[in-house]
């Protein structure tokens, strides 16, 4: 757990995180419930970041808001997330310490309209998918690039576009059945796009939330190998399991190694040093050990 905390301590002091969750089965007497495990990611990569990137995973036992309210009772920043409406009270001007601003995800607004052209072949729809596409194209380009670069590029590029977007899907949604799959897809976007276009006004920001999505195909790919959670503890477990696990990813540090080694010195080793222990640190740190 000193590993977990200051995992969760370097994430939580991002200026900008990734934030989802994931249903997971917990047995109980008799049956199986549904818990909860999210994910909170920091990875400045894709704006030029220095900081490494590491993921933090919560266990909870449903999916009230009152959990992640709990998760980032310290964070005020940047946080790009889907639309659950549990993460409302976060944005409210008077929280403390201060709000969390909002950025919603364009690959969840394009997965509306991409389920609509895949199944019905709605021209519409279709066309929706080809002028997201153009402002993903746009983001491949500055992937990587300084946050005034990226800004830069999306005042020039993306911004018409993304002007021209919403006046297109205004006009078609007057032709359209509010009751009309298309329709519904259209006000999915139009009802959020105050935190949709936000990414054209902060260079630091990306178009989706795909960081976090990408943290939970673990847990996604293990119901293959697992059918529960033991328990609401073991739903903890799994967790700090997984904060360890999955930072080793995000830094190319080989998780069974890292375990092996680090959790075998962790006992022996200063408190006020743990950071050497951190997956960021390991290789730097192993390779002075060897010298």
């Amino acid at each position: 757990m000193p590993l977990v905390e200051a995992i969760r301590a370097h994430v939580f002091a991002a200026e900008r995180i990734h934030a989802d969750d994931t249903p997971v089965k917990v047995l109980a007497k008799g049956k199986c419930r549904t818990g909860r495990l999210w994910t909170y990611v920091r990875d400045d990569r894709p704006f030029a970041g220095t900081a490494a990137p590491a993921a933090a995973f919560f266990y909870s036992p449903d999916r009230g808001g009152v959990h992640p309210d709990a998760h980032l009772a310290t964070y005020a920043g940047l946080m790009q997330a889907d639309a659950y409406a549990g993460f409302n009270r976060l944005f409210e001007a008077s929280r403390k310490p201060g709000p969390i601003t909002a950025a919603m995800c364009w690959a969840h607004a394009r997965r509306k309209f991409f389920d609509v052209a895949r199944l019905n072949k709605a021209p519409i729809a279709m066309e929706a998918v080809k002028r997201i596409d153009a402002l993903f194209e746009i983001e491949r380009d500055i992937n990587g690039k300084p946050p005034p670069e990226r800004q830069r590029v999306r005042a020039e590029h993306s911004r018409p576009l993304v002007a021209k977007l919403k006046m297109w899907l205004q006009a078609q949604r007057a032709k359209l059945s509010v009751h009309s799959e298309t329709a519904k897809a259209i006000a999915y976007s139009l009802n959020r796009w105050s935190g949709l276009v936000r990414f054209l006004d902060d260079g630091r920001l990306c178009m989706t939330n795909n960081a976090a999505e990408r943290a939970l195909r673990c847990v996604a790919v293990g119901r293959h190998n697992w059918t529960f959670a033991g328990s609401d503890e073991g739903g903890r477990r799994a967790a700090a399991v997984y904060t360890l696990v999955e930072t080793c990813k995000l830094n190319g540090v080989d998780p069974r190694a890292w375990l092996a080694d680090g959790l075998a010195r962790l006992p022996d080793h200063p408190a006020r040093r743990i950071g050497e222990l951190l997956p960021w640190n390991w290789k730097r740190d192993r390779i002075m050990v060897a010298a």
